[in-house]
């Protein structure tokens, strides 16, 4: 499968890009007249399979989507599809007759027969909600005119998951807050997200760690609510808040740290010029600092902001294997073994080190 490393958030690009790697719009739906996925035979996941591939064809705004038959490629493509965050691994690792449709420019992704029979997310790079929002809407209006969606005139849009029901929709933006973890606020941050009902995910979602230092910050309540007042509150009150927060706390640092932050810089971009064997934590938690110092201009030699963002995903392991080709061990259950972490560490070398 190719992997074009150019997503909406790769160019590192957008508003407000120096905090926000991409915001997304995700809507989940399902269709009327079938049960659930959890609940459903092999021959009606085929038979929404189908329903949705066809009725995407059928519309202008998607008439560039490649689709994917998640049964028919093997692990290490469906890893792949994960680690850049155009499918959950609660699709990737499921069984059955499941799919996704994915845009060229991975701006756009609808999973099938995953919790929901729809799932699409629209992505952009930087701080983009309103623009997410509104093409999430079209899309979902575009489908709905040729599908009929499970709806309830008193709870809104049925979902598998409770969380979900109503709007259907999570509004999310991904943030690198290194400034906030360096100074020990973030936890703060984490407390109050939950006090004002947002989810703190990682890198890769529900279930995954904040390595280095991202963060998924997203709605939980879609009950009740209406997507102009979710994008109002995340998208014009909080992450605009947690930017400054964030820029705060780099200031901070330099203000008061200003040595003691060139040196994590300069250590972290010493460390990945010279390793030979790292293991993926190790190494997004170096290109977080390096990625800060990039911001701050803190480093003697300029490092493209490109090439670092590519980084955060060339380093994780599917697409390490995949950037071995044949050779790669598939399926073996280990991810960093030595193999893994010497050709981690080569291609940091290579990227990172000047010509």
């Amino acid at each position: 499968m190719p992997i074009p490393l150019e997503g909406p958030w790769i160019a590192g690009t957008g508003p407000d890009a120096d905090v926000v790697l991409s915001s997304r719009a995700r809507i989940a739906r399902n269709v009327l007249g079938f049960p659930f996925v959890n609940r459903m035979t092999a021959t009606q996941r085929r038979e929404v399979g189908h329903l949705v591939r066809e009725t995407l064809q059928n519309v202008e705004s998607t008439d560039d989507l490649m689709w994917i038959d998640l049964e028919s490629i093997g692990d290490l493509d469906r890893r792949l599809l994960v680690e850049r965050n155009l499918v959950s691994s609660q699709l990737a690792k499921a069984s059955g007759q499941r799919a996704v449709a994915i845009a060229k420019d991975e701006s756009l992704s609808v999973m099938v027969n995953e919790e929901d029979h729809l799932r699409m997310q629209l992505l952009a790079a930087g701080m983009q909600l309103p623009s997410c929002l509104r093409r999430a809407l079209d899309l979902d209006d575009a489908v709905e005119r040729r599908v009929d969606y499970a709806f309830d005139r008193r709870y809104g849009y049925l979902t598998a998951c409770p969380t979900n029901v109503g709007t259907g929709m999570r509004l999310s933006v991904m943030m690198h807050l290194p400034g906030l973890k360096i100074t020990g606020d973030i936890d703060r941050v984490r407390r109050a997200a939950g006090d004002m009902h947002l989810a703190v995910r990682g890198f890769h979602g529900e279930g995954s760690d904040a390595a280095g230092d991202f963060y998924q910050i997203s709605n939980q309540v879609t009950l009740g609510v209406s997507e102009e007042d979710l994008l109002h509150e995340l998208g014009e009150q909080i992450v605009p808040r947690l930017i400054a927060y964030e820029r705060e706390a780099r200031d901070l640092l330099r203000r008061r740290n200003r040595a003691e932050l060139e040196d994590r810089v300069h250590r972290a971009l010493g460390t990945l010029r010279s390793a030979r064997l790292i293991d993926a934590r190790e190494a997004m938690k170096l290109l977080s600092r390096v990625r800060l110092g990039a911001w701050m201009e803190l480093l003697d030699d300029e490092v493209d902001r490109t090439a670092l963002n590519r980084l955060f995903l060339q380093v994780q392991p599917a697409h390490v294997r995949f950037g071995m080709g044949e050779d790669a061990p598939v399926g073996t259950g280990e991810e960093d073994g030595e193999r893994i972490r010497a050709r981690r560490a080569e291609l940091l070398r290579t990227a990172l080190t000047p010509s």
